[in-house]
């Protein structure tokens, strides 16, 4: 007679009954979706669209999700807060990034001839400068879960305040140093960097909407996990 070990049956118990790993978790145990976490956090997730820089869906986004490790979900959450008392709050556009998200923009990067998107997201700069200019890159912070880009919206009626620029405008327009913005943008700007700041964030020059969690768990750790 063929005796089946005990730890095999334990483990088929497990399976069965429900509380073992039958469904293992889409994402890391340190990472969470920010919505479900931060209240009334608003989305706009255009890579897993065609509305993005690109013009098509981008390779490791299947949903709309924004997804970041803890500790950045947490200093996310009280720059939330803080906003909530002036009826404003967060509209997030990209979190955590897989690699092959990353890869794929360097693979656009280098195609020359695909152009859809130039008039509107990078019409005064050569595609072919796009990553000596930083603005593409092989490895990118947001693929580490403490990157985060977003903007300032209204709670009354969901509204994107003004901020002189569109979210992945590739160009001197968009730095934090812009001077073409009005005065009105310009302080919008730096009420989101501000309050960023105060909440352990750093600045990238290049995109006022980019920012990255100072003390961040995974400094050295690219994740290619997809966004689901």
């Amino acid at each position: 007679m063929h005796i089946i070990p005990f730890g095999l049956l334990f483990s088929a118990a497990l399976v069965f009954t429900g509380t073992g790993n039958a469904n293992p978790p889409l994402i890391p145990q340190d990472f969470t979706y920010v919505d479900e976490t931060v209240p009334n956090i608003k989305l706009a997730m255009s890579y897993c669209t065609e509305q993005n820089f690109i013009g098509k869906p981008i390779d490791g986004y299947l949903k709309p999700r924004a997804i970041l490790t803890r500790a950045a979900t947490d200093a996310l959450s009280a720059v939330q807060n803080e906003l909530a008392a002036f009826g404003l709050g967060l509209k997030i556009f990209d979190a955590y990034r897989p690699q092959r998200a990353v890869d794929h923009f360097v693979r656009w990067a280098a195609d020359a001839d695909d152009t859809v998107m130039k008039n509107t997201h990078y019409p005064h700069i050569d595609k072919a400068k796009l990553i000596g200019e930083g603005y593409i890159l092989s490895h990118s912070g947001h693929s580490r879960g403490s990157t985060v880009d977003l903007t300032l919206v209204s709670l009354s009626n969901g509204e994107d305040l003004d901020m002189g620029g569109i979210f992945d405008f590739f160009g001197p327009e968009s730095w934090t140093t812009a001077a073409t913005p009005t005065p009105s943008q310009r302080a919008h700007r730096m009420l989101l960097q501000v309050l960023m700041e105060q909440h352990g964030f750093v600045y990238y020059p290049k995109e006022w909407w980019h920012f990255t969690l100072k003390n961040e768990p995974y400094p050295d750790t690219y994740f290619d996990f997809p966004v689901q």
